[in-house]
């Protein structure tokens, strides 16, 4: 049983609460983080920002289970001191396409009440290459010749929005709370994009009257596993969509909202004029340094997070990975120390209670890897710099996609190029040729970086240590010839 266990239920009246907001992709980290924030905010200033938490695929189940419990969200914030148990009561209503309807969901944009979209979709569903509209995505060519009946959260905000103008009902503003670099400006650019296949007129007004403001979101919630469900049931929590996230969690936003928003700063949120530095700093230092722990951390046999970082070998291989190879990388505004912050990252990656699986960070790899390690790596080469930890984690990654650990122990492989991938480390045998059909066939490198030797070179050689020493003697003989 943990040391303390604190409960804390809402203060402000539920029943003054309307549909200010609708959150697309309300997950797990949603009801860890955007949920929270909004709640605490409501219990310091009352009013009425109140959540509708919408699903497009997956979760009719889950949203049921929501609606049956009156809306009442239990969040955990967990570490080894002790719980903070929050009953979190900011939802108004649920929606979800398969079960209500499309209609239904869309005629949510068309309440006067509506002032705020958010959005946590993952970095594949905003449907991008390159920061841009995929146009070839099979999905968004449904969409493209099927705008009234969308599959992608990109097409059901411009259905959306296009109800919102033919009504007059006003702008709104959409807040990415994905991790991708520049969320906001990648949100507007597809947002924009798929518009302007569809009507030119609409991408015109909701280039004028939607904002798109970036983020940087911090909160590690991991997957509900048996160790979680054990924790909820000694506390007495029976709700089948409690999580467990861990009590640390950050929010800069960029302050550009075009029809209000709640004081989102009262409960800790920071409002910015540059969120760029933080996204940075928290991409490459913590998600970067999670990827590495996640791929090499598998190979090894660590089954979590917190038992990576038990192990020396890849506890000092991780700080080092931050403080040596990518906070280098960084431009940050004054007052901001990296090296404690390193410090800081590494401790909460010790958190036991949350169970936080290597194999549930390794997903969608082909998505992370560029912003993780790739945009780093540049900086490096850019500067003649050595990069030993950066290509080990790719090394790691490229090693984890061939499907089995160091003692042949099958590994999840979870990510929207698997088929390709798995179809690579079938046809070729494992080493340099196995290297180099993932540099140039994975979708993961630029074909600059794929042509350059001295990109290639690095990536093979800590690829032949790996594969020749195992994982956990890799990742320990990582600086001994520096």
């Amino acid at each position: 049983m943990p040391k303390t266990t604190t409960i804390e239920t809402p203060r402000y009246n539920r029943a003054l609460l309307k549909p200010r907001i609708l959150h697309l992709g309300y997950g797990a980290f949603a009801r860890a983080f955007l949920s929270t924030y909004v709640d605490e905010t409501l219990d310091r200033t009352g009013g009425d920002w109140g959540v509708v938490a919408a699903r497009l695929h997956s979760g009719v189940v889950e949203l049921d289970a929501l609606d049956a419990r009156d809306r009442i969200v239990t969040v955990v914030a967990a570490d080894d001191d002790g719980l903070l148990v929050r009953r979190v009561g900011c939802l108004v209503d649920t929606s979800h396409p398969g079960r209500d309807g499309l209609d239904a969901l869309l005629a949510i944009f068309e309440r006067e009440s509506l002032s705020l979209v958010s959005l946590t979709i993952t970095e594949k569903g905003y449907c991008s290459r390159a920061g841009e509209l995929d146009e070839a995505h099979p999905d968004l060519r449904h969409d493209l010749a099927n705008p009234a009946a969308p599959r992608t959260a990109v097409g059901v905000l411009v259905a959306g929005l296009r109800r919102r103008m033919a009504l007059d009902r006003g702008g709104l503003t959409i807040l990415s709370c994905d991790n991708l670099p520049e969320n906001g400006a990648v949100c507007r650019s597809v947002v924009l994009g798929f518009a302007a296949l569809v009507d030119a007129d609409l991408a015109a007004w909701i280039a004028a009257h939607v904002s798109f403001p970036c983020t940087m979101v911090d909160r590690i919630v991991p997957a509900l596993d048996e160790a979680g469900r054990t924790l909820l049931r000694e506390i007495g929590v029976e709700d089948t969509d409690a999580i467990v996230c861990e009590p640390f969690r950050q929010w800069v936003i960029e302050d550009r909202f075009v029809r209000g928003r709640p004081d989102f700063d009262l409960a800790g949120a920071e409002f910015v004029a540059d969120v760029r530095p933080f996204e940075e700093m928290k991409l490459r230092m913590l998600n970067g340094a999670h990827s590495f722990l996640a791929y090499l951390g598998a190979l090894a046999g660590h089954a979590t997070i917190a038992d990576c970082v038990a192990d020396p070998a890849f506890r000092d291989a991780a700080r080092d990975l931050m403080t040596l190879e990518q906070a280098p990388t960084l431009a940050m505004p004054d007052g901001i120390d990296l090296t404690a912050y390193a410090d800081a990252l590494i401790r909460r990656f010790s958190n036991s209670r949350l169970n936080h699986r290597t194999t549930q960070i390794a997903t969608d790899g082909t998505q992370k890897l560029p912003q993780r390690m790739l945009a780093s790596i540049r900086i490096h080469m850019a500067h003649d710099r050595p990069w030993p930890r950066l290509a080990l984690g790719l090394a790691g990654w490229m090693a984890y996609c061939r499907g089995t650990d160091d003692t042949g122990t099958p590994l999840p492989l979870n990510d929207p190029h698997a088929d390709a991938l798995r179809a690579i480390a079938a046809s070729t045998p494992d080493g340099p040729a196995y290297v180099a059909a993932m540099l140039e066939g994975s979708t993961v490198f630029p074909a600059d970086l794929a042509a350059s030797p001295s990109f290639r070179e690095p990536v093979d050689a800590a690829y032949r240590t790996l594969r020749r020493d195992g994982a956990r003697a890799a990742v320990a003989g990582l600086g001994k010839d520096a």
